[in-house]
């Protein structure tokens, strides 16, 4: 551990203020950089005794409760001021896709460590691969010589993984099935039976129920509401299990936190239960006897996110980026969102060549496939002094689809928070200016931005698809395949090394380095943050009621 001067010791403390005070926080500690234990959930007791041993590195990916930490060993001021002012030319030349292939291979090789656990690649929170993530964004940036003040914020998730599941109608089961995330099992591991049942609507209204629903299994359709609704509705009617049928393909979702009413839910294709839908909406009571089986397990666990901001730079205008660290169960996720979390790295490794003027804080979320919990659990813990401080959050989630076309979130500076739409202009403004083409898309609550703009701070991002069905304008824009999704791999266990675009992840990842290098050299233009000096006087003056009494608007001296 360094020792530093009482004037270095201040400005480590002024760091620290610019990040959330938050209980789950533990106190400081800099651990050397093959130390693995800040995954050690210290279990010692009130009475002060020790904590157990660490366990050797190799295990410690397979703890499945660790805490959080803070690490404050930073750079010397001497060595900082004789870096380069930030460029943004400069730093996005930096930028290779050797570089990012490279730490996609080491990715996979994480995703790999699930194996014997999940049966394949993953790195869906509490599995061994998310652990081993989560260790190696740490252990990366406590490469970086100090350039950054890097903490870790631990908070509960749930974790589900369904094991097996099964459906026969009349017999059949469908070609396209499949279980919902976070669905509870059947009784008892064992098949549930009953006859299938058409709901009236969607499904979000207790009252589109038939009254014979109960003790048989309904059929539900997509949309108005969400899955966990639906499935919630069926059990209060008390079905026994609900099946939700879309029309636009294999859905993939989620019923979201468990509120105890929830039924095992499975998902098919519109096209495979047509004919049933078909003589139900003719005679409602038709028996179509059904067997539903689902084994899986819903629990709750501990995960973290890990935020890592510049030691230098004015920490009262930060430029904020984040990326989710998981993958969905089914495969290691390589694009969805491995690219977003390696471009991001990436970029906090080759910024350590420059000096900034405004403090970068990167953000690797845990839990987005669950429901964006990491982000949304940092951004509503941030104490109102320090949401102030934050200028902007980008998101970039999926940088590299294989059938990509480049997509910026329509943001605007009325709907959403303001400045929201000058950052939105910043993409658009360099897609220009490289001759590229791109396409505006729905800012519609998809990503890890939705906690920051319900905190009224101001978002935006990049992407290039998911299961989006290519157009033939679309086509005619981007080449790649028409009548196809951006991401045929999107949310499958064939999001592996062979799925992203290297030249999509190449490109977008220079406009990351882009959106960092232009407002880490300076917010001009940019909109402020909207009461931010009404807070600003507040924190002031709070500060100066620790320090001297007040009588009515004056302070006694």
């Amino acid at each position: 551990m360094k020792i530093f001067s009482l004037a270095t010791s201040l400005a480590i403390l002024s760091t620290v203020n610019a990040f959330p005070t938050l209980d789950l926080w533990s106190k400081f500690i800099a651990p050397s950089p093959n130390d693995d234990s800040i995954f050690i959930n210290n279990l010692a007791d009130p009475q002060n005794e020790p904590a157990p041993a660490p366990k050797p590195a190799e295990e410690m990916v397979y703890i499945e409760d660790f805490e959080s930490f803070d690490n404050l060993d930073i750079i010397d001021e001497t060595a900082y001021k004789k870096l380069p002012e930030i460029d943004t030319e400069q730093l996005q030349s930096l930028v290779t896709k050797d570089a990012l292939r490279s730490r996609a291979e080491t990715l996979f090789s994480l995703a790999e460590k699930s194996t014997g656990k999940y049966g394949h690649p993953t790195r869906v929170i509490g599995s061994p691969g998310h652990f081993a993530t989560v260790h190696y964004i740490l252990r990366e940036l406590r490469k970086l010589g100090g350039y950054y003040n890097i903490k870790s914020q631990s908070f509960k998730a749930l974790d589900g993984r369904v094991n097996s599941y099964s459906l026969l109608i009349d017999g059949v089961q469908p070609k396209t099935l499949d279980a919902l995330q976070l669905t509870p099992p059947t009784p008892n591991k064992a098949p549930v039976h009953g006859n299938l049942v058409l709901v009236l609507n969607s499904g979000c209204s207790l009252h589109d129920y038939p009254s014979f629903a109960k003790d048989n299994i309904v059929l539900v359709k997509r949309g108005e509401c969400a899955f966990g609704e639906k499935s919630r509705n069926a059990g209060k009617v008390g079905a026994k299990a609900a099946i939700i049928y879309d029309s636009n393909g294999p859905l993939q979702g989620t019923l979201g936190t468990p509120e105890g009413d929830e039924v095992p839910t499975l998902a098919v294709v519109e096209k495979e239960v047509a004919h049933y839908i078909e003589q139900l909406q003719k005679v409602p009571t038709h028996k179509f006897e059904t067997t539903l089986y689902v084994d899986s397990y819903v629990r709750n666990i501990s995960t973290l996110n890990v935020i890592a901001e510049t030691a230098f730079g004015d920490h009262d205008n930060v430029v904020s980026l984040g990326a989710h660290s998981d993958s969905v169960g089914a495969g290691p996720g390589i694009n969805d969102d491995g690219s977003g979390t390696i471009s991001l790295l990436e970029v906090a490794k080759l910024l350590t060549k420059f000096k900034v003027n405004n403090a970068v804080r990167f953000g690797w979320w845990a839990a987005e496939e669950e429901g964006l919990l990491g982000s949304e659990y940092y951004a509503n813990s941030l104490s109102k002094e320090e949401n102030a401080k934050i200028r902007l959050f980008m998101d970039y989630d999926m940088m590299a689809s294989p059938n990509y076309e480049y997509e910026v979130y329509d943001a605007n500076n009325n709907d959403h928070p303001n400045g929201s739409g000058d950052l939105k202009d910043l993409y658009v403004d360099w897609y220009k200016q490289h001759g590229l083409n791109f396409t505006f898309v729905p800012f519609d609550g998809r990503s890890d931005y939705v906690g920051f703009i319900n905190n009224k701070i101001p978002a935006g991002g990049i992407a290039t698809g998911a299961e989006g069905v290519k157009n033939k304008s679309s086509k005619e824009k981007f080449g790649g395949e028409e009548n196809k999704w951006f991401d045929p791999c999107y949310h499958q266990l064939c999001d592996d090394l062979s799925n992203p675009s290297y030249e999509a992840w190449e490109v977008n990842t220079k406009l990351i380095a882009h959106s960092v290098a232009v407002y880490a050299k300076s917010f001009a233009g940019f909109p402020e943050r909207e009461g931010k000096n009404e807070t600003e006087a507040k924190v002031q003056q709070s500060g100066l009621d620790d320090l001297f009494m007040r009588r009515g608007d004056r302070y006694i001296m």
